[in-house]
């Protein structure tokens, strides 16, 4: 399958960003629709695949939460996406822009059931596992002197 990764910010990401995260995070996962968006979605950098037709297929979100560090989140693919690589394709795409801002480290959130496909990726656990939002969730790092397989 063709597709594509446009990276931008919210007022031009937020209607492709916005049908994945409530297809997987509110519809499949029950997560509350007031607790999907924050502020961080006016600051962070989005990252959206879409197949050839134009249709959202996956997205993610990069914040700066401090002058080294970048965080990943609100990483999702669609459930009938799944399996083709695209979920790698979007973090490896903010690896590379983290990189890009001279970022040191990159932390996570993962929900629990995602933590083999970071650590294949080569983020390490840090810390113990906690609950947001009614999902089990663990920290997760990343140090960028990491190659990145583009």
């Amino acid at each position: 399958m063709s597709t594509y990764i446009e990276i931008g910010d919210w007022p031009l990401m937020h209607k492709a960003a916005q049908a994945v995260r409530i297809a997987v995070f509110v519809k499949e996962q029950g997560i509350a629709l007031e607790d999907e968006w924050d502020a961080d979605d006016a600051t962070a950098l989005h990252a959206v695949l879409f197949d050839i037709h134009g249709k959202p297929l996956g997205n993610a979100r990069l914040l700066q939460p401090s002058a080294n560090i970048a965080k990943v989140g609100r990483m999702a693919v669609l459930r009938e996406a799944r399996g083709r690589g695209f979920g790698a394709r979007l973090l490896q795409a903010l690896l590379l822009e983290a990189r890009r801002r001279g970022n040191k480290e990159v932390h996570l959130s993962a929900q629990r059931t995602a933590q083999g496909f970071y650590a294949a990726h080569g983020f390490a656990v840090h810390g113990e596992a906690f609950d947001e939002v009614g999902i089990p969730h663990i920290e997760m790092r990343y140090g960028l002197s990491h190659a990145v397989a583009v």
